[in-house]
């Protein structure tokens, strides 16, 4: 039954003017599995919760919930959550849900991890897990933002890139600019241009891989047609496959 619960914002973290974290205390918070999202809001005068979903960006392991959020200017939530400080109360709705979760990911050889903006958020919580590095044998992260400014938890990504740098793979890509080591354009196009897969070593093998996508719906329209052009299929419980999605907004 869902339940709303007091967080308290204990920090933030400002990435850019249009990007950032807020990491919230709730002790009553309930056990959840990484890549799941949950309903952060803020109660208004007349004791209602203004609310949307949004990913839980640390591991189930860690104390405090995180979260990383666009400050939507004509959004009625994103800009109050942007203005807020540490120590300003939030909401938070129980249980945590969602699919785009490893128990329902089969194993495989190799994990495409392909996010857009905020849509990293889940992946970054099930990268800080254990299960994810006994499942694969390898793991790529595709983050494709639109300015370099906007990749996000880059000391966290440097960190598996130095622990688990045999089993990970990082790559980055920015649609707006150019610069060094990142690849410049288009999820879609860079894969249909064999960019990407050159890039990490790892083809799009129906035989050995999994994708998880998660983030822009054009991306995934155009990513997930792309990728059922090669041979893979959507991932449903009752018809096993390998694509795994959740679609942002």
């Amino acid at each position: 039954m869902a339940q709303w619960h007091e967080g308290t914002v204990v920090n933030r973290i400002d990435w850019t003017d249009h990007l950032f974290s807020l990491q919230i205390a709730c002790s009553e918070f309930p056990a959840f599995k990484a890549g799941q999202f949950t309903k952060i809001g803020i109660e208004q005068s007349d004791n209602s919760v203004l609310s949307r979903p949004y990913s839980l960006v640390n591991s189930p392991e860690q104390d405090c919930l995180e979260i990383i959020a666009v400050p939507v200017e004509e959004g009625s939530l994103s800009p109050k959550l942007h203005a807020l400080e540490k120590g300003d109360s939030v909401k938070v709705m129980s249980p945590a849900t969602g699919f785009l979760v490893l128990d329902e990911v089969p194993s495989s050889d190799v994990l495409f991890l392909i996010a857009t903006g905020t849509g990293v958020g889940p992946f970054l919580s099930i990268l800080d897990g254990l299960d994810i590095w006994t499942s694969y044998k390898h793991v790529v992260l595709v983050y494709g933002v639109r300015h370099l400014n906007d990749l996000a938890y880059l000391e966290k990504i440097n960190g598996w890139l130095d622990t688990k740098s045999e089993q990970f793979s990082f790559v980055p890509i920015v649609s707006r600019e150019k610069g060094d080591n990142v690849l410049t354009g288009r999820i879609p196009q860079l894969i249909k241009d064999g960019e990407i897969q050159r890039t990490c070593g790892f083809e799009f093998d129906p035989t050995n891989c999994q994708v998880m996508l998660c983030g822009n719906p054009d991306m995934i329209k155009d990513t997930l047609a792309l990728l059922e052009s090669f041979g893979l299929k959507k991932h449903l419980r009752r018809s096993p496959g390998q694509i795994s999605l959740e679609r942002y907004w």
